[in-house]
């Protein structure tokens, strides 16, 4: 065996992750908005894109009036033999669709699962107008601050500031007065003061520092904060228990006047400033709409959230036929490459989304039909399957993704759900459809409260096959307390 240095050639493969791949896979986990903004990046960066206004289609005419073709020449075909270089031809890729649409699939643009033509999406005009949304209100440290500045001044209206900045999203102060007081160099007295000034704002019961003092003072909003509801608001830890009797000797009320202080206490709102919010709210944009026509069901884009991406093939040409350096040439090159490359893997993400809704729809057609109950267990690695595609892009895809439809607006992920086997020996169940018929019999159990185990012989004659453990498992996930809280509840809510 020689021991001596020498050179080898091997050949070898090996899959390699290229950035551009890399990215292509992480579009595909985008929402639509999030995809929005991707596009505006890109097109900051590369000067060969445009993702302005609605491309026209073009006519000989316009092509001689205008001069060079266009992008949009460009990608509707109509550009001369020599123009069209510019676009990818990736066998049998093509860009000529910016979304589902324009595919030609019918009168209506839509894609049906039985290959006929399918109705159009509410993307259209007369789809809903996205950006016809209420301006953001004032949070809740805008609207105490500006009652701040009409009622303090000086010193007082710094502290009342200050308190304000401590306030949580629930309107209670959420740090001890004495700390104010030492950190502003004021006396105790004067940050009390000025706190009580604060309780005092709208909404009431904001600036409270625990639930009971939040009450109290809704309670003297409203001259309701005699000694018997003080000392009740005193115990609440007796009402969260349900201990009535208790109550009602430290109260010393009877049982009607019991029930009206608790009836309203409820009618309080135990987190003010909850009504104005921290964080402005945002809608829920659908990234696909799902219509029935008499071809079968139509599967459409949101195109209102979905930019138009084109290559800019005029500008292209001015700078290719300018004044260049070496290097000058080489960004050019990348810029091109770049656009290119990004027109291909949206038009791929928008096949691989219709591909995997059209897959689901067609799982699911029952619920689209009569609605949750006939839910039917779906996993990924179904669709995958069905479709010709690995389990984890089927996942990037159903991430962060709602499809809206004439039974509301769902996440793609709430159509996987797992199964539960019916009592019959059939075909199983979704535990959505089972939850929701949980919900359905808590919802009429009327003066009769049903317990876990009631429930469990009720889903059976339902043809649910189902232990206790899973129906209180389920209950819990849906907020729904248990026979013995809900009870309480009614006990308490007379």
């Amino acid at each position: 065996m020689s021991l001596a240095p020498r050179l080898d050639v091997r050949q070898s493969q090996s899959l390699v992750m290229t950035p551009q791949l890399q990215q292509a896979i992480k579009l595909l986990a985008l929402s639509n908005l999030e995809i929005e903004a991707f596009i505006a990046d890109e097109v900051e960066k590369n000067p060969l894109l445009d993702a302005q206004g609605i491309r026209e289609v073009a006519t000989p005419e316009r092509a001689e009036r205008e001069g060079p073709a266009g992008a949009d020449e460009l990608v509707l075909g109509t550009a001369p033999a020599e123009d069209r270089g510019l676009d990818l031809d990736y066998a049998t890729e093509s860009h000529q669709q910016d979304s589902i649409a324009d595919g030609g699939a019918g009168p209506d643009g839509g894609l049906s699962l039985n290959g006929g033509a399918a109705g159009g999406g509410l993307g259209g005009e007369d789809g809903p107008d996205w950006n016809a949304l209420p301006d953001d209100a004032p949070n809740l440290a805008e609207h105490l601050t500006a009652q701040a500045t009409l009622a303090l001044s000086g010193v007082r209206l710094t502290i009342a500031v200050h308190i304000i900045d401590q306030l949580d999203d629930a309107g209670y102060l959420t740090v001890p007065v004495r700390d104010i007081a030492e950190r502003l160099g004021v006396t105790v007295e004067a940050a009390e003061s000025v706190l009580a000034v604060v309780q005092g704002f709208d909404p009431t019961g904001v600036g409270a520092r625990d639930l009971a003092e939040c009450l109290a003072i809704q309670a003297r909003e409203v001259d309701r904060y005699d000694p018997c509801m003080a000392r009740l608001i005193a115990n609440l830890d007796l009402l969260a228990r349900g201990d009535l009797a208790r109550l009602k000797r430290l109260c010393g009320v009877d049982d009607e006047d019991m029930a009206d202080m608790i009836r309203e206490l409820r009618s309080y709102d135990p987190k003010p400033g909850c009504r104005y919010g921290g964080e402005p709210s945002q809608a829920v944009v659908p990234d696909l709409f799902v219509t029935r026509t008499k071809a079968g069901w139509g599967i459409e884009l949101n195109s209102a959230t979905l930019p138009r991406v084109l290559v800019n093939r005029r500008y292209y040409q001015e700078l290719r036929h300018g004044p260049q350096d070496k290097g000058s040439k080489a960004w050019l090159a990348d810029c091109l490459a770049s656009a290119n490359w990004l027109m291909k893997a949206l038009d791929q993400r928008q096949r691989t989304i219709i591909r995997v809704a059209t897959e689901i729809v067609k799982q699911q057609e029952a619920f689209f039909l009569h609605g949750v109950a006939h839910l039917k267990p779906l996993t990924l690695a179904r669709v995958a399957e069905a479709i010709g595609m690995h389990e984890s892009t089927v996942s990037r895809v159903t991430s962060n993704k709602y499809l809206s439809c004439a039974r509301g607006l769902f996440e793609l992920k709430y159509f996987f759900t797992s199964g539960i086997a019916a009592a019959d020996g059939g075909d199983a169940v979704s535990a959505e459809a089972v939850k929701s018929a949980i919900r359905t019999l808590i919802a009429g159990e009327g003066a009769r409260i049903l317990s876990d185990d009631t429930l469990v012989d009720l889903l059976q004659a339902k043809g649910f096959d189902i232990a206790r453990r899973t129906v209180a498992k389920y209950r819990e996930s849906m907020g729904i307390g248990s026979s013995v809280q809900r009870r309480r509840a009614r006990t308490l809510g007379g």
